[in-house]
């Protein structure tokens, strides 16, 4: 059997590593000519190492990313504390696996040095997927010179932009949500004494938020700043704005923001858009993951973990049910609920970091500080419970909860 998967990101790379895994044949098709150091930092959480230990790659992830000590919630202009929840070797030591940091260029470069290694040649670049067709016994991906790249199934890896998507259901009409993304990447050595600590910092204020942590053992530093305004509307990922721009939203903040921002080469933003639940991913042997699938916004770092935990399932089900129909609709009902708890859970947080009035920053910000001070990590686990303790590779199925 051999799976033709559009898209060489990580929801593609992990999906071929996984097709591999259970014997499949496998062929990406990617419109870069490479895989460069296009991105930022991601997070990869413990039901994301899951997987990525399942196809012995974690080692090498582990060895480019950075583990965080604890989690922080600070105020984004005083820098003060609200509430700290440690992390590192407990997070481990609870749910079987660490949760990392990591350059997305250094997980893509993990992750097709694997596959070249064990399926060489099974990435083709520069070529790009405008559709696909289909019959009873096979399926293709159609290119823009008119061949097409055969196989038994489609799997639609293409992001939020998806070719493959849009041939299954048509246009889409995402909603744009008020905010933009700042982004920007700086050596440690630059910052000086304003540089993150080893910690994943979420930095409160009105209207606004910023997140930093460490990236290469510690060598890098990488800021998302987001900020309410609704003057520029590009959803796009290579986009650029100005130093002037990015330090004028956010103006009067903590020196860790503001020297972060002034010492960054470059600053690239994004407007932000929600999408909501699809009811259909699967058309005959086409199927969506990842971004294509389920896009969701960033706010509960998922996005790249939900396309890794998408690659593995989905390979499963059609090694373990012989009936190809059915190990599809098995995909889509274990995985739509999910990835649409976790839509949602993204789409709350958005709404709970940015506090304008007295009552709602006492409202929200107050019961924080509170549960900072109860010892033990009780309240924190058991909030997380459901997202971080599902393992897909185990045997059997963790309800789905959030």
């Amino acid at each position: 059997m051999k799976a033709i998967i559009v898209g060489g990101g990580i929801g593609g790379l992990n999906a071929a590593l996984c097709f591999h895994r259970f014997g499949w044949d496998v062929q990406i098709l990617e419109q870069a000519a490479q895989l460069g150091d296009i991105g930022a930092g991601i997070q990869i959480s413990p039901n994301g190492m899951q997987v990525l230990r399942a196809l012995d790659i974690d080692g090498q992830v582990a060895a480019t990313g950075f583990c965080p000590r604890a989690t922080q919630f600070r105020m984004g202009q005083s820098g003060r504390v609200i509430m700290t929840q440690n992390m590192g070797q407990r997070l481990e030591e609870k749910w079987g696996a660490p949760y990392l940091h990591i350059h997305r260029a250094d997980l893509v470069s993990a992750m097709a040095s694997t596959l070249n290694e064990r399926c060489p040649g099974a990435l083709q670049k520069e070529t790009i997927v405008t559709g696909y067709g289909q019959d009873s016994e096979t399926a293709w991906a159609t290119l823009d010179d008119g061949t097409t790249v055969e196989g038994d199934i489609i799997v639609g890896a293409d992001g939020i932009k998806s070719a493959i998507r849009t041939q299954m259901l048509g246009s889409e009409k995402p909603r744009f949500t008020g905010n933009v993304a700042w982004r920007a990447v700086v050596p440690v050595a630059k910052l000086g004494r304003n540089a993150p600590l080893p910690v994943a910092s979420i930095w409160l204020g009105e209207g606004k938020h910023a997140v930093t942590y460490l990236l290469r053992g510690g060598k890098l530093a990488n800021l998302i700043g987001v900020v309410e305004r609704d003057d520029w509307q590009q959803e796009s990922w290579t986009e650029k704005g100005t130093r002037e721009q990015a330090m004028a939203d956010f103006e009067g903040w903590h020196p860790t923001i503001t020297t972060l921002l002034e010492q960054a080469e470059h600053h690239y933003r994004w407007a932000l858009f929600d999408r909501d639940p699809l009811d259909q991913w699967v058309d005959g042997r086409a199927v969506l993951i990842g971004d294509a699938a389920h896009p969701m916004l960033p706010f509960m770092a998922q996005g790249a973990v939900q396309a890794i935990e998408d690659g593995y399932v989905l390979a499963r089900s059609l090694a373990e049910h012989g009936d190809r129909d059915r190990a599809l609709r098995h995909f889509f009902d274990v995985r739509r609920d999910r990835t649409a708890a976790v839509q949602k859970a993204a789409r709350r947080n958005m709404r709970l970091f940015h506090q304008r009035t007295p009552g709602g920053k006492l409202g929200t910000y107050g019961p924080m500080w509170l549960a900072g001070k109860i010892p033990g990590q009780e309240a924190f686990d058991a909030q997380l419970e459901w997202l971080y303790g599902h393992d897909v590779t185990a045997n059997g199925t963790t309800p789905l909860q959030g």
